[in-house]
């Protein structure tokens, strides 16, 4: 059976789930957003932590919403839930203090209407949410359970606000944990796995896992290993890792591929390349841009005046900088500084004959 729900959320927070359906590589076969299908993965995984964790921290907020005389029953009840939709993931003192130095005097002087009023926030966007099977039974579970003091509407925009509260890195272990701990399983076991990847589906890796690690910016989980056969060091990104298993089979940790692994892991988990030695000269605008620009920016092993030094994958070294056209020029190693100055100059050609009309 299958049932369709019409929620209301604000746009942003429509946009952003969108943005983490792409990132997490939920698509429909010809090649558009699978919202749905990410919504649906969304309720299976996080519903059980969602209303677990909300249940522990009620009975506390109400608690100390309840030394108020002036704020009633039902405010409490609509503060709670604010509180616990905007402050989920902080700490408990935190909801303290928010909850004793800052509601009671906002409240103190308002009524219920008004609380509740101040409490909502816009709701303009509509998206249909289809589910069945495992994902129908928990929204039935919410209808039946869970809709008391608040629309069907609500709860699913404080869950969502709860999920979307919490960093990428985290989000993601969210949605793939049954591959999260088949995979911890594997690296605790020294179990070989096999498994195919969204980036390339035709493939079977067969690799010994070593760990996981997430990149610089917390964006994405990575999977270090050895590749079984050449024991090539790789890096698969978990929400692309699809049919896993492991198999009955064991590997002999390698203890000096596991040290270069975890600097790996530490460096930048996104790519398994060696790193290079590199010289980059920077103009003053060229390091305003350095410290601004934080994605995939490479570690800085010394530094010269305007020069830079790194020990850096090469490729994403060039990928960095590529954003800095004149404001940075690579000094060496020579092959670095000839493949961007090969980069420039395609640029500089699709421009012209963009020029020129061609």
């Amino acid at each position: 059976m299958t049932e369709k729900y019409k929620i209301y959320i604000p746009e942003e927070m429509r946009l952003r789930l969108l943005n983490d359906a792409e990132l997490f590589d939920f698509y429909k076969k010809d090649g558009s957003i699978n919202l749905n299908g990410f919504l649906k993965e969304l309720l299976l995984q996080y519903f059980d932590e969602y209303r677990e964790t909300k249940e522990r921290l009620l009975d506390t907020i109400l608690s100390d919403l309840s030394a108020f005389s002036s704020i009633s029953r039902d405010d409490a009840d609509a503060i709670a839930d604010k509180i616990m939709n905007t402050y989920l993931r902080r700490p408990e003192r935190d909801i303290v203090h928010f909850t004793q130095d800052t509601l009671a005097r906002q409240t103190a002087a308002g009524s219920g209407r008004n609380t509740r009023s101040a409490l909502k926030s816009e709701r303009n966007a509509a998206i249909t949410l289809t589910v069945s099977g495992r994902s129908l039974n928990i929204m039935r579970s919410i209808e039946s359970n869970m809709l008391t003091r608040v629309s069907l509407s609500q709860y699913l925009n404080d869950f969502f606000s709860s999920y979307l509260s919490i960093s990428r890195k985290d989000r993601e272990r969210i949605l793939f944990q049954d591959i999260f701990e088949e995979l911890n399983t594997a690296i605790r076991k020294n179990s070989i796995i096999r498994f195919t990847s969204t980036s390339a589906p035709k493939v079977i890796f067969t690799v010994q896992p070593y760990c996981i690690a997430a990149s610089k910016e917390e964006q994405c989980n990575y999977l270090l290993c050895l590749d079984n056969e050449t024991g090539i060091p790789r890096s698969f990104r978990i929400s692309r890792i699809r049919a896993l298993y492991s198999s009955s089979d064991k590997f002999i940790p390698n203890e000096i591929r596991k040290l270069e692994l975890q600097e790996i892991a530490r460096r930048s988990p996104q790519s398994t390349s060696k790193g290079i030695e590199a010289e980059v000269l920077l103009t003053e605008k060229g390091l305003q841009k350095f410290h601004f620009i934080t994605k995939s920016r490479p570690d800085v092993l010394k530094k010269e005046g305007n020069t830079l030094y790194f020990n850096w994958p090469k490729t994403q070294l060039e990928e960095y900088f590529h954003r800095f056209g004149k404001e940075a020029v690579i000094l060496s190693p020579d092959d670095c500084r000839e493949s961007m100055r090969i980069f420039y100059k395609k640029a500089w050609e699709a421009y012209r004959k963009k020029e020129k009309g061609e």
